[in-house]
């Protein structure tokens, strides 16, 4: 199922972004939480939403940063009210103080619930060139919180050895969400067809034909930067959009 990130659109209201999904045929919407944006956290106003467009909020993705018990209650919540099918969470920033949100109170709501609940991989980034920004975050770690995973494709470091057929491989029948994407060099969640001039590092028809192999059944995300989107300009989103929908099904649902 094809879901629209609520971070692709979110210069514009929640309002128009559920328009766009249903209008470009979007099977879902994955609520990207921001903390500075309230209207993400609103259930009511969002299970509104959701009846106007006929259209739902299956996945949610938690902030990266700043999480501890009490927000960690507010996403649940949400997940209880809207019926959603996956919340997904990032490993711990290295300077938060509280992680055990993570370490202890993830794995034991997955085992005490019928919750899915998913660990992204993170920016592969460091300080000081040896600290990692994220605790917790190689693919072998965020699998091991509750063996359900997401793999956001522009933070998987196409430099390494472990590209994104490679992650797929180590994460496998572990992954709940993908979320697309393209990249080039250092510039990240730019459209998966390489809009303008860019070439892309990442193999993502071959990486899409894999997933429908191999038969994945659970949710892909657009999650891209809004200018990507052209999103000042309705008339084209819609068309960015809509070309996204034809990628889409070209290398993963026609494939089949």
């Amino acid at each position: 199922m094809l879901l629209l990130s609520t971070s692709s659109l979110n210069w514009y209201w929640l309002h128009k972004i559920f328009y766009f999904a249903k209008k470009a045929w979007f099977d879902g919407i994955d609520l990207s939480l921001d903390e500075a944006n309230f209207d993400l956290w609103n259930e009511k106003y969002i299970e509104d939403l959701s009846n106007e467009f006929g259209i739902k909020v299956l996945s949610i993705t938690a902030p990266s940063r700043w999480l501890d018990d009490e927000i960690v209650d507010k996403i649940l919540s949400l997940w209880s009210y809207l019926n959603v099918q996956l919340i997904t969470f990032s490993p711990p920033y290295f300077s938060d103080t509280n992680s055990n949100w993570f370490s202890k109170k993830l794995p034991k709501i997955k085992k005490s619930s019928s919750m899915s609940i998913s660990i992204k991989n993170v920016e592969p980034k460091f300080l000081l060139l040896v600290i990692p920004k994220y605790r917790h975050s190689s693919l072998l770690d965020i699998k091991e919180i509750t063996w359900n995973t997401s793999l956001d494709i522009s933070w998987v470091d196409w430099s390494t050895w472990i590209d994104i057929l490679k992650s797929y491989k180590i994460l496998w029948n572990s992954i709940k969400n993908v979320y697309l994407s393209d990249k080039h060099g250092i510039k990240s969640y730019l459209l998966p067809w390489n809009s303008w001039w860019w070439i892309s590092y990442l193999p993502l028809e071959s990486f899409l034909m894999k997933l429908k192999t191999t038969w994945y059944s659970s949710f892909i995300s657009l999650k891209v930067n809004p200018i990507e989107l052209w999103a000042w300009n309705d008339e084209l989103v819609f068309q960015k959009l809509d070309e996204i929908i034809v990628y889409y099904k070209k290398y993963y649902l026609e494939y089949k």
